[in-house]
C-alpha cells in the first residue's frame, strides 16, 4: 500500500543569536491511508515544529530540508501558491491552543466561511448550509445561533470543535492535530478523541496527532513515533512499542504514566530534562538521562535499526532495555 504521506529526512533550522539551532534533526516517517500515528515525546522534543514543518507554516527564517511527499508532489520543493491550495484542502491543521489560534474579532461562521471560500466552489447560501453541517458534526448544537458568535462566547471544549470543524471545512484526506485536547478536562478531552476518530471513519482520512499523553496514544493511534531533542528515536505499532520497548527514553515515558486496576507502587521517573537545542549532547542526546549509557552512547548517534517488521529504535542497547521489560507489562 502506498503511504498517503511519506517524509524523508525532514531537517528545520533556526537562526539565533548563538547560531544556528536545530529543532528537527533527519527525522523520516510514512502514514498510511486512514492511519492515526502519535507523535509523542515531553514538550520541547521538536513534535510541534515537525507538524508546521510539513505545511511550511513556520517563519521565513527558518530553513527546511528533506522531502515531504503528497500525492506525489514534494510539499517542501513546492511554490507558496501551490501550497496554499493543499493548506486547508487536501491537508488541514488543528492547532493547539484554539483560543490564540481562532481570531478574537469576527464570528466564527466568518471563519469557517474563509476555508470553504477558498478550497471549495459552493455558492453563498451552500457554504452557510455546509458551515451550519460541519457544527452539527463537531456536536455544537443551535448551530444558526452559535455561527454567530465569537471565540470567547465558547467554552475551551467547544472552541476545539470549532477549530475542528474549521479543519474539516473542505473534506481533507490528512489532518495534523497538534495536541487538540490540551488544557481541556478528561471528559470534554475524551469526546474530542473519539469525535476525530469517528470522523476519520467517516472521511476516510488519515491523521498524524501529536501529543505527550500515551493514554491518548493507547486508545487513538495504530502507530506511533517517539521524538527526543528533535529526533525519532522509537517507531512501530502501538501495541508493539508498548509490549517491549526498545528505547531507554519510550520506556522511561512509559513507566511514568499511573494506570488504574494495578497494585500500588512508585512510578518510574526520567532523572534531569530535556537539554536545550542549542546544546543538544554529542553522541545519543538522551544519553545524560539514560540508565542504560555506555562510552559509544556518548560518542556515536545511534542509527535507527528494525526489531521486528513493525518496530524500530535508535538505541545502542536495545538488547538490554528489552531485558528489562515493559513498564506496562511490569505493572
Amino acid at each position: 500500500m502506498t503511504p498517503a504521506l511519506e517524509v524523508s529526512h525532514l531537517t528545520t533550522q533556526f537562526t539565533s543569536g548563538s547560531g544556528k539551532v536545530t529543532a528537527v534533526d533527519d527525522v523520516s516517517f510514512a502514514v498510511m491511508p486512514g492511519q492515526v500515528l502519535g507523535l509523542v515525546g515531553e514538550s520541547g522534543s521538536g513534535k510541534s515544529v515537525t507538524l508546521r514543518s510539513l505545511l511550511r507554516l513556520l517563519p521565513r527564517t527558518a530553513q527546511i530540508e528533506g522531502r515531504v511527499i503528497w500525492q506525489g508532489q514534494d510539499l517542501i520543493g513546492m511554490s507558496e501558491k501551490q501550497l496554499r491550495s493543499v493548506r486547508g484542502g487536501d491537508i488541514s491543521m488543528i492547532f493547539q491552543e484554539p483560543m490564540t489560534a481562532l481570531n478574537p474579532v469576527l464570528p466564527v461562521w466568518l471563519q469557517i466561511d474563509e476555508n470553504l471560500r477558498t478550497h471549495t466552489s459552493l455558492s453563498a447560501s451552500e457554504r452557510v448550509a455546509r458551515a451550519r453541517e460541519l457544527m452539527d458534526l463537531v456536536g455544537i448544537s443551535d448551530a444558526p445561533r452559535r455561527l454567530l458568535q465569537y471565540p470567547h462566547q465558547f467554552s475551551g471544549g467547544m472552541r476545539q470543535r470549532v477549530m475542528i470543524a474549521i479543519a474539516l471545512a473542505s473534506n481533507p484526506k490528512l489532518l495534523l492535530a497538534d495536541e487538540p485536547t490540551t488544557a481541556l478536562d478528561v471528559t470534554i478531552q475524551d469526546q474530542i478523541l473519539k469525535l476525530i476518530l469517528s470522523l476519520r471513519d467517516k472521511l476516510a482520512m488519515s491523521v498524524v496527532l501529536v501529543t505527550h499523553d500515551l493514554g491518548v496514544v493507547a486508545t487513538t493511534c495504530d502507530h506511533m513515533a517517539v521524538m527526543y531533542a528533535g529526533r525519532i528515536v522509537e517507531t512501530g505499532a502501538v501495541s508493539s512499542v508498548f509490549a517491549q520497548p526498545s528505547h531507554a527514553y519510550t520506556r522511561g515515558l512509559l513507566g511514568s504514566v499511573p494506570r488504574a486496576g494495578t497494585q500500588r507502587s512508585q512510578l518510574l521517573s526520567i532523572e534531569g530534562t530535556p537539554p536545550s537545542l542549542s546544546a543538544i549532547p554529542k553522541g545519543c542526546s538522551f544519553h545524560p538521562r539514560c540508565e542504560f549509557a555506555t562510552d559509544i552512547c556518548r560518542r556515536s548517534t545511534p542509527a535507527m535499526l528494525p526489531q521486528s517488521a513493525t518496530h524500530a529504535a535508535a538505541c545502542f542497547h536495545s538488547d538490554r532495555v528489552i531485558a528489562a521489560g515493559s513498564p506496562v507489562g511490569a505493572q
